[in-house]
């Protein structure tokens, strides 16, 4: 069932599980970057929020739902001059990260908006009642208390875009999906399809375990 697993066919597996980390890794610290601020604006400028603009939350909010209602594979293909604009090329690891990144922003923003939902508004009236500015108030009472919630939501993130990384490898943007597609469909190798899952399956635990692993960390601080 192995005859397949030449030398080459390894280091191409090595090469892969390389990029994969690359477009999941990068797109996910970009995607936080973008994310976790835009979380934090829509969670203030809510209804409620230390910053109340509803007018300006539903347009945010509904620009953050439009991104996210796009399927994936349609987004890829979407944005095909803008990720050419950005990276030079429509094609490869690199170009795939611009898709991953936008798919992820809104998609972590949603979800730190959520965590910070959580957070006992007592607090934040406590902290106002003694003068907090509104940064105060983020960095020392909202994201301190829902940061167990941020970290899980990011797990689930880079867990989500590991899937969309492998969907990427359909249109060239290489990682262990390309490789899937490559030799274990097109060139009908079920060996190799089935180490790729296995693979991912390893992949996606790693992160899934890790991620628990901070959150409980954190949790008992």
């Amino acid at each position: 069932m192995f005859e397949n697993f030449s030398e080459m066919m390894i280091e191409l597996f090595i090469d892969s599980l390389w990029e994969t980390l690359i477009m999941v890794g990068i797109s996910g610290i970009l995607g936080g970057l973008i994310g976790i601020p835009l979380g934090v604006f829509l969670r203030l400028t809510d209804k409620g929020g230390v910053l109340q603009n509803t007018a300006l939350n539903s347009t945010v909010g509904w620009i953050v739902n439009a991104v996210r209602s796009t399927p994936f594979i349609i987004l890829l293909v979407a944005i095909i001059p803008f990720t050419r604009f950005i990276t030079g090329s429509s094609i490869g690891t690199w170009a795939a990260v611009v898709p991953l990144t936008i798919a992820a922003a809104p998609f972590i923003a949603r979800l730190v908006e959520t965590a910070l939902r959580e957070v006992d508004g007592g607090l934040v009236e406590a902290a106002q009642s003694m003068g907090a500015s509104t940064s105060q108030i983020v960095w020392k009472v909202l994201l301190p208390e829902a940061m167990p919630g941020i970290v899980a939501g990011l797990t689930i993130s880079f867990v989500s875009l590991t899937g969309y990384s492998a969907m990427a490898g359909a249109i060239g943007g290489g990682g262990l999906g390309d490789l899937g597609i490559r030799y274990g469909y097109q060139r009908f190798l079920p060996d190799i399809m089935l180490a790729v899952v296995v693979i991912l399956i390893f992949f996606v635990q790693a992160i899934q375990s890790l991620g628990d692993w901070v959150v409980r960390r954190i949790s008992h601080k």
